[in-house]
């Protein structure tokens, strides 16, 4: 867009909207990233947050907001944190003139990443636009060494979950490839990429009835057709990955056969690539529960970030578990707790 970014703090008692969570471990502390707004919707008012904690999630400091334009009409939204294998921390948003202005633009992913530094005190790059649309699942490392984006462009007649990939760990990217997601049951396509362990990519993407499931067995260039999953879920963003034991995780609302709404936010483990989900962990059984990421400690420690009542208790919440305690069912290791608050409308822990 050609406009300057502008990075800045703002004070948490001033938001009237939050949301939209994700979450990074890296060099002993955690990263959480969300976004926000004085006024209680999704309008050019919106603004990145990015937090800290040293203390494993007990406590959170506000580090960097991002506001495109301050009260202009550019908003910052959807945000990802995320470790590469070479040691760096990426921070990725999408920016772009609001829908609710008469010059509404097409969506860009925009990102900053360490130069050095510790979680403490991070040296970050310039911001710099990568490519465009939104990514609102975490970047994966492709079992050939290279990275892949999973990349939406909403207004895109077809073609719109895309696979944007870097070979040069960063430095460039490129679309690869992309499921054509319907436009009669697209949403945000809001897609996870999953390697399995034949060398196929799977792809979940968030669709009008569920969650909509493609393949590609060529790391990405081509994508068969979509076809709904057999795990059932609402019209919402969840959480697909692959935990340090090789197991998979799968963070959603509800149970596997059933679309109850955003409520009952629940996270599941595989030990057989995904091909059944035998052991659950309820999390958060109120309504309005919703976006969950994961990230993990290099001790195992599982930490699963969500919102919840985005304009009215304006929480972001966060669980800290283990794979015993999914496996169980029950919180059984010492250090796990469910509801951490990471921010909301009485602020952050540490304030």
């Amino acid at each position: 867009m050609g406009r300057l970014l502008i990075i800045l703090a703002f004070n948490s008692a001033t938001r009237k909207f939050e949301g939209i969570p994700s979450i990074c471990y890296w060099q002993g502390g955690l990263f959480a990233t969300w976004y926000a707004g004085v006024t209680p919707g999704e309008d050019q008012n919106n603004y990145v947050v990015l937090a800290s904690s040293d203390d494993h999630g007990l406590s959170w400091r506000d580090i960097i907001v991002v506001d495109p334009d301050g009260n202009g009409p550019v908003r910052a939204y959807d945000p990802q944190i995320w470790a590469d294998p070479d040691g760096r921390l990426w921070f990725f948003w999408a920016q772009q003139v609001s829908a609710s202005t008469p010059a509404k633009s097409p969506a860009e992913l925009w990102e900053m990443h360490t130069m050095g530094g510790s979680s403490s005190n991070p040296q970050w790059s310039a911001p710099s636009k990568i490519a465009n649309g939104v990514m609102m699942g975490k970047p994966i490392v492709l079992s050939t060494g290279e990275w892949c984006l999973p990349v939406s462009v909403w207004m895109q007649p077809q073609d719109s979950a895309q696979c944007v990939v870097s070979t040069d760990h960063g430095q460039t990217w490129q679309v690869r490839g992309a499921c054509d997601v319907p436009v009669d049951v697209r949403t945000y396509d809001e897609h996870r990429i999953l390697e399995k362990q034949d060398g196929s990519l799977l792809m979940w993407v968030r669709t009008r009835y569920g969650i909509g499931e493609s393949m590609s067995y060529d790391k990405g260039y081509t994508w068969s057709r979509l076809v709904p999953a057999a795990i059932k879920h609402t019209n919402s963003r969840f959480f697909l990955g692959r935990l340090s034991s090789g197991r998979l995780i799968l963070v959603k609302n509800g149970q596997l056969t059933e679309d109850c709404g955003r409520a009952n936010l629940t996270a599941y483990v595989s030990t057989d690539d995904g091909r059944t989900w035998p052991y659950g962990l309820l999390l958060d059984e109120r309504k309005q529960v919703s976006y969950p990421d994961v990230t993990q400690s290099p001790d195992g420690t599982i930490f699963i970030i969500y919102d919840f009542d985005r304009t009215g208790a304006r929480d972001i919440l966060l669980a800290r578990l283990t794979e015993l305690d999914i496996m169980r069912g029950e919180m059984v290791a010492a250090q796990s707790r469910l509801r951490m608050k990471v921010n909301g409308s009485n602020g952050s822990l540490n304030e």
